[in-house]
C-alpha cells in the first residue's frame, strides 16, 4: 500500500529555510560584528534582552498554573464553578492584550494596593503595618500580572480540551479500579492529555515571547524599549529596529525548534 501524500510531503520536506535563515542570520552576525553602527546599536538593545526573557517565564508560568485552575473548575461537577470558568475564560479572551495590560497598570494596580490598604487597616492603626503605595508596584510587575490574566484564558482552553481527549473508558477503568479522583488525573488523565496539550501550549509560549514586546508601552526596559530608547536619541531607526528584529528572531526561532524536538520525542514515546 502507498504511503498517503500528506505523510511522504512531511517526511521529504527538508528544513531548506532554516538552512537559508541561519545563513542569513550568520551574514547579519558579520555586520554587526563589523560595522561600529551596528554593533554600537547590539550591545545597547541586547541589555533589555534579560528583561524579556524574565517577563515571559514569570508571566507565561503563572498563567500556566491559572489556566490550569480555571480548566479544572470548567470541568468541574458544579455548574456555578463552570460557569464562573466559562465567564472569565469568555471575558478575558474578548479584551486586547494591549488594553488589558493599560487596565491592569492604571486601574487594576491602584484598585489591588487600596483594596490592600483597607483590609490591613487595624494593622496600620496598632502600628504593626504601614500601608503601601501604588508605586511600590513596578510596571515591570503590573506587565508581568497583565500577561498572565490574558494568556490564562487561552491557556485554560488548551488544558480543557487536551482533558476532553482522553477516552472516558479509561476514566471510568480508573474508578473501577477505586483510584481517587485526584490520583485518576495524576495516572491516567494527564499523561495523555500531555501530548495533546503541550504543541498549542508551546506555541502560546513563543507567542508570549513577542507580546512580551508590549511591555514597552509602560516604559518596562525591555528589548523593544531599548530600541525604541536609542532610535529616538540617534535617530537610526532602520538600524535599531534591524537588530530589534534581529534579536527576536533569534529568541522565537530559537525556542521554536527546540520545542518541536521535544514534541518530537513525545511523540515517540509509547502511550
Amino acid at each position: 500500500m502507498a504511503p498517503q501524500p500528506s505523510l511522504r510531503h512531511e517526511k521529504d520536506d527538508r528544513p531548506w529555510w532554516l538552512a537559508v535563515l541561519v545563513l542569513i542570520g550568520l551574514v547579519l552576525a558579520v555586520v554587526i560584528i563589523t560595522n561600529d553602527i551596528y554593533t554600537q546599536v547590539f550591545r545597547t538593545v541586547v541589555n533589555g534582552a534579560g528583561i524579556t526573557v524574565f517577563v515571559t517565564l514569570v508571566a507565561f508560568m503563572l498563567a500556566t498554573v491559572l489556566g490550569l485552575g480555571i480548566a479544572l473548575l470548567g470541568l468541574a461537577d458544579s455548574i456555578v464553578l463552570r460557569q464562573i470558568a466559562r465567564f472569565y475564560i469568555e471575558i478575558i479572551r474578548g479584551i486586547p492584550i494591549l488594553v488589558l495590560l493599560f487596565y491592569i497598570a492604571f486601574v487594576g494596580a491602584p484598585g489591588l494596593v487600596a483594596a490592600y490598604n483597607f483590609i490591613i487597616t487595624p494593622l496600620v492603626k496598632s502600628g504593626i503595618a504601614e500601608p503601601i503605595l501604588v508605586r511600590d508596584l513596578s510596571l515591570m510587575w503590573r506587565a508581568i500580572i497583565a500577561l498572565m490574566i490574558g494568556y490564562s484564558s487561552f491557556i485554560a482552553e488548551i488544558f480543557r480540551a487536551g482533558f476532553q481527549s482522553v477516552d472516558i473508558g479509561q476514566i471510568e477503568a480508573a474508578k473501577s479500579l477505586g483510584l481517587s479522583r485526584y490520583r485518576r488525573f495524576r495516572l491516567v488523565v494527564f499523561p495523555q492529555a500531555i501530548r495533546v496539550i503541550f504543541p498549542p501550549l508551546s506555541n502560546d509560549f513563543v507567542s508570549m515571547v513577542k507580546d512580551s514586546s508590549l511591555v514597552s508601552v509602560l516604559g518596562v526596559a525591555d528589548i523593544t524599549q531599548m530600541g525604541k530608547v536609542y532610535a529616538s536619541g540617534s535617530f537610526r531607526f532602520f538600524e535599531t529596529y534591524s537588530i530589534v528584529t534581529y534579536i527576536y528572531l533569534i529568541l522565537t526561532i530559537g525556542l521554536s525548534l527546540a520545542l518541536r524536538r521535544i514534541e518530537k520525542k513525545m511523540k515517540q514515546k509509547p502511550r
